[in-house]
């Protein structure tokens, strides 16, 4: 039986995004492997029929031996398990999990999901994990990227040859049947926003609450909810927006359905992205997106269409934006939403990454 070993950091990010590929994998026979940190995920990727291998990925530290206490973990387990194909998600994942299938001679995929704000500042800590990245990407059979920028950057600074075969995918996709589309709600007593995301600063929590406070001293009435666990220390400043009445906050939530389907658009003021899949599934869900105008979140809507784009860490423009929105017609605003459930059915259906990522695993099988 062939086998398939996949890295990436947390179980969530497997289950959410690649689990109809890894359902397409051992329908076709494939033993999968999946080797992450543990949390309420992990469980139901076991369901599926995965392997479970519990790995410690601290992804956001800088301590240098417990990344060398992961590296010598994948190493372990490659020998062990033996994979015919390695698919590696997320950076250190990437990084190490692609240094040690390139030592072993192991066939290897690797999703570059996006470059992540810090690795765009010129530092030595960027410069460091770039450095690693040109190594670990010198003989992967296939690298993905999430959109056509971050494919860009890697070709232009040569972090990977131009003999390296790579592709640009819709993202993740998103599953059409789960985030189906929904008559647009009415609007005739008030507006609602939501924005779901981990809460940090990357992810331009600090420019969301004070926009939202500008724009509900203009239109009291407006209702901003905010979905997400915490990443940094934010506990305080939420609670102390929402005590203000300025926002609603609801935690993290497993399913975040119901928040899209109740709400007039979706707010993203990201710093950086490498394809969005919650805007992607607020579109399909038939929401306009209100969304930083920066790769990784621009390709999720038209302007003007089924979205507006706003200047990251621009508070003065995300207010604007939301005002500008908060004012359009009531069946203009109805019209950008399924406009965007269109735009969705076209280019961004799962099932499209599924098929390109199984194809590509058959050729480094057969290579």
């Amino acid at each position: 039986m062939r086998k398939i070993l996949i890295l990436s950091n947390v179980g969530s990010n497997i289950y959410k995004f690649r689990k109809e590929l890894i359902e397409q994998l051992i329908s076709e026979g494939y033993n999968v492997s999946i080797s992450c940190s543990y949390d309420k995920y992990v469980p139901k990727l076991e369901e599926l029929g995965c392997k479970y291998i519990e790995t410690i990925v601290d992804r956001r530290g800088k301590n240098i031996l417990n990344d060398i206490k992961l590296l010598v973990h994948y190493i372990g387990l490659v020998k062990n398990i033996k994979p015919d194909v390695v698919l590696t998600y997320t950076i250190k994942p990437n990084l190490y999990g692609g240094l040690v299938s390139k030592i072993k001679k192991v066939p290897y995929i690797t999703n570059i999901s996006g470059l992540y704000t810090g690795l765009q500042n010129k530092n030595l800590f960027s410069s460091v994990v770039m450095l690693l990245y040109k190594t670990a990407l010198k003989k992967p059979h296939c690298v993905f990227f999430q959109n056509e920028t971050n494919h860009k950057i890697f070709t232009d600074k040569k972090i990977i040859g131009k003999d390296i075969k790579t592709a640009v995918i819709s993202g993740s996709g998103v599953n059409l049947t789960n985030f189906f589309f929904t008559e647009y709600i009415d609007n005739s007593k008030s507006i609602s926003f939501v924005c779901i995301a981990r809460i940090m600063k990357d992810k331009g929590i600090n420019e969301l609450l004070e926009a939202a406070k500008q724009v509900k001293e203009l239109y009291p009435d407006v209702t901003f909810n905010i979905v997400g666990g915490f990443d940094e220390d934010f506990s305080e400043l939420i609670s102390t927006y929402e005590d203000n009445g300025v926002i609603e906050y609801h935690g993290e939530q497993s399913d975040i359905r119901e928040f899209l389907r109740n709400n007039h658009a979706i707010v993203h003021p990201s710093y950086s992205e490498g394809l969005s899949n919650v805007l992607l599934e607020a579109a399909a869900t038939g929401r306009p997106v209100l969304a930083s105008s920066i790769a990784g979140c621009k390709e999720t809507f038209d302007e003007g269409v089924s979205g507006f784009g706003f200047e990251p860490r621009n508070t003065n423009d995300l207010v604007e934006t939301i005002v500008k929105f908060i004012e359009l017609p009531y069946e203009q605003k109805a019209q950008m939403g399924r406009a965007g459930r269109e735009k969705i059915e076209k280019e961004f259906d799962r099932n499209i990454v599924v098929a390109k990522y199984t194809d590509a695993i058959r050729e480094a099988i057969n290579a």
